[in-house]
């Protein structure tokens, strides 16, 4: 089915964003084993809530002139989310700056919140979540099979 030629876009920054996390791996994460840092884990979860919203508007444009690229895009969505989880679960294992420990598993279990600034990548992770909700479901949030077999 043609489509109409793409419009001119504005400078892409996609690639100077891919190159920023290469060039930030590079020179700032160390070579020996250490475990990653709050601020770290926070700022990639950020990138990644980010990448979902990036994805979620192609994926809108593209799936009603091609459903097998938007399927595709749809469930790359998917699985952004599952690692934003993850990250997310991640940061609240990791040791806190002041005490050098991770909270103890009675206020993991409690679910105690940890304040500020902690509480700003729950804020983030509970408004993408919304969209995530109103998005997907259930199942396709949970689903470990990748690949799609509509097309």
């Amino acid at each position: 089915m043609p489509t109409d030629s793409l419009p001119d876009l504005a400078e892409d920054f996609v690639p100077f964003a891919t190159a920023a996390l290469d060039f930030h791996r590079a020179i700032n994460l160390p070579t020996g084993p250490v475990a990653a840092h709050r601020t770290e884990l926070d700022a990639l979860h950020a990138h990644l809530t980010a990448l979902y919203g990036l994805l979620e508007a192609h994926t809108a444009r593209t799936t009603p002139v091609a459903e097998a690229q938007g399927d595709h895009l749809r469930a790359c969505r998917i699985r952004l989310w599952q690692a934003a989880e993850h990250l997310h679960d991640a940061y609240h294992t990791a040791a806190h700056p002041g005490t050098g420990r991770p909270r103890t598993r009675e206020a993991c279990r409690a679910r105690l919140p940890e304040g500020a600034p902690e509480l700003a990548i729950c804020q983030r992770h509970l408004a993408t979540s919304a969209h995530v909700r109103r998005d997907h479901t259930p199942a396709d949030l949970r689903d470990p099979f990748t690949g799609l077999t509509r097309h």
